[in-house]
């Protein structure tokens, strides 16, 4: 089974958050558990969540995947999929907690933005993301005997996840063409998605020396913003991946 298929099982089993109605909780440091959710984890990184973090601590790709991250391949398709390597101790805590907090915490990853909800997401019959809200209400969490409300629109927009989400559901949106297309990546293709979506500053370097705008229909403004602005070229990154793994892209045509 995969990550994400015990994902999807674990958050079937918790509290659905319906649209409107609200939940309590607050997080800070004068809570008794602060800090307690941030260790023994299985956190996925999004594309976004490793641009994000390597741009707080000032790596490169090749320096944050190899100090941080334990790489794998989703069952059936084979797309690459990155986990946040926890410390190699008894507590297996975030390599970024400290005791007063989240020293990553305004470039965090979308799922501790998120917590205390889950969020499913879906591609419906018409291409467009069907999302669901539940509850993690975990024994030791104090946070929810706080009085400030929240629905979940409210605390997405709070913790600021729509661009994280925005590029999370286009890489599952791609994912889910590609299982129901009956594509499975190659080693070659795993590489080549990898370089675009995992390692941006990479894949600028791969856009400019390979000249890839040469066989592409893609305007100057578009060109000049992609080779100086990571999060445009990430844009850019999963336009590219969903041409060359799908075939077509709405986004980017090849040049006729």
């Amino acid at each position: 089974m995969s990550d994400h298929d015990n994902t999807q099982d674990f958050l079937n089993n918790l509290p659905e958050l319906e649209a409107g109605k609200t939940f309590a909780f607050s997080c800070h440091p004068g809570i008794s558990c602060f800090n307690a959710c941030c260790g023994d984890l299985n956190l996925m990184l999004t594309p976004y969540d490793v641009l994000r973090l390597r741009k707080e601590l000032g790596h490169d790709s090749k320096k944050f995947i190899h100090n941080h991250v334990d790489i794998s391949r989703t069952p059936g398709i084979g797309f690459p999929m990155t986990k946040l390597r926890m410390l190699d101790n008894s507590k297996r805590s975030c390599p970024f907690v400290r005791d007063e907090g989240c020293s990553v915490y305004p470039n965090r990853p979308g799922a501790c933005r998120t917590y205390p909800l889950g969020r499913a997401s879906r591609m419906g019959e018409e291409g467009e993301m069907i999302e669901q809200f539940f509850i993690v209400k975990e024994p030791h969490c104090r946070g929810f005997e706080e009085e400030k409300e929240w629905t979940s629109e409210e605390w997405l927009k709070d913790q600021g996840l729509e661009d994280y989400n925005g590029v999370n559901d286009r890489y599952m949106r791609i994912m889910t063409r590609a299982r129901k297309a009956g594509i499975v990546l190659d080693d070659k293709k795993l590489n080549m998605v990898f370089l675009a979506l995992y390692q941006v500053d990479n894949f600028t370097n791969f856009v400019r020396d390979m000249n890839v705008f040469a066989r592409l229909e893609v305007s100057e403004e578009r060109q000049a913003a992609i080779l100086s602005d990571e999060e445009e070229c990430l844009n850019f990154a999963l336009d590219w991946v969903e041409l060359i793994v799908l075939g077509s892209s709405e986004n980017l045509q090849p040049k006729k």
